[in-house]
């Protein structure tokens, strides 16, 4: 068979952190979570299916990919093909827009694209639900990058079998907020722990695992109530509750995500709010801050956040819309 499709998807920010999975099969979050899909930010892939190929390719940014990142695509190819009852193999091509493997979320919108283009390229016609739970099996924040807007993902099951359905859904829509996020670039370089193994290393080796495991979602379910009330004060506090919470967790077993510039822009956030200024910050599993600010305050904010000393550049992001198919006349929305 040959088939073609190609979609683009956004990274997201969790506010209320995932960190740690279920103990089994199956990739399921330990904790529930919510986020909101970037607009701004973008991976786009191509995936064409091709009898004559021998192996399934990956390439990233141009560059041919081996080992894990090959071995990451080839997983969700297969359930793909088991789905679709086909075996040809795939060539895959996937470009960020914005720093890889880093800390910017580039698994979640990585992902979620290829779940989106491998399932139209193999001609199924599945709901959003299914590609969400699909590339969740991936990478778990991936289920989120599949919705727009802002967006919930449930804890998995406490004693998974591995197929057990468990996609991401909307929360609220992306102009639910009057939110924007400034990304405070302080690398260009890939973060040297991976989230997988900062998230395993965490759950044996942290003393704050376990209060963790506790405090999340108490604080998931309180952020979740305060963006339904539109509280933008409330949703940035928790926000920045939760991303300590999670590095403070992390950095009791030795995984560390800081950089100077990271201090030092956590500092000007908090400056910012002594001033008066609504600025709150979270950090995902690397050494980029995100500010979560007013959306009509961003210019101004910015050009404040790219003079900290390590800032290489602030990119500015706002709610935006989830994965979808494109071709050269228009993007499509997921069924």
């Amino acid at each position: 068979m040959s088939g073609r499709a190609t979609a683009v998807a956004h990274p997201n920010i969790a506010l209320a952190k995932y960190w740690g999975k279920r103990p089994g099969a199956g990739n399921y979050p330990a904790v529930p979570s919510v986020s909101v899909t970037l607009a701004g930010l973008a991976t786009r892939t191509t995936v064409a299916f091709d009898d004559t190929l021998t192996a399934d390719s990956l390439r990233l940014g141009g560059v041919p990919q081996a080992g894990e990142p090959l071995a990451r695509a080839t997983t969700l190819l297969d359930r793909v093909r088991s789905r679709a009852g086909i075996t040809a193999r795939a060539r895959v091509e996937s470009v960020n827009d914005f720093p890889t493997a880093s800390g910017l979320a580039s698994s979640a919108s990585g992902f979620a694209a290829l779940a989106l283009a491998a399932s139209a390229a193999a001609g199924l016609d599945m709901d959003a639900a299914w590609v969400s739970d699909l590339a969740r099996q991936s990478s778990a924040s991936a289920a989120r990058s599949l919705f727009g807007g802002f967006v919930e993902l449930d804890a998995g099951p406490e004693a998974p079998r591995g197929d057990e359905l468990l996609p991401a859904r909307p929360l609220a829509a992306k102009e639910h907020l009057p939110l924007a996020v400034l990304v405070c670039v302080t690398t260009e370089e890939a973060k040297g722990v991976a989230s997988t193994d900062g998230m395993r290393r965490t759950a044996q080796g942290s003393p704050y695992y376990s209060a963790w495991l506790t405090h999340a979602p108490r604080l998931t379910a309180d952020l979740r109530a305060a963006l339904l009330a539109q509280d933008l004060p409330r949703v940035g506090e928790l926000a920045e509750a939760s991303a300590l919470a999670m590095h403070a967790s992390a950095l009791a077993a030795g995984v560390v995500y800081f950089r100077g510039a990271t201090w030092d822009a956590l500092a000007a956030v908090q400056g910012l709010r002594k001033q008066g200024r609504l600025a709150y910050a979270t950090m995902d599993a690397g050494p980029h801050v995100k500010v979560l600010v007013r959306a009509a305050e961003a210019e101004g904010l910015a050009a404040i956040l790219a003079q900290v000393p390590g800032v290489l550049r602030v990119l500015r992001a706002v709610p935006g819309d989830g994965a979808r198919l494109v071709d050269d006349a228009a993007p499509r929305g997921l069924p």
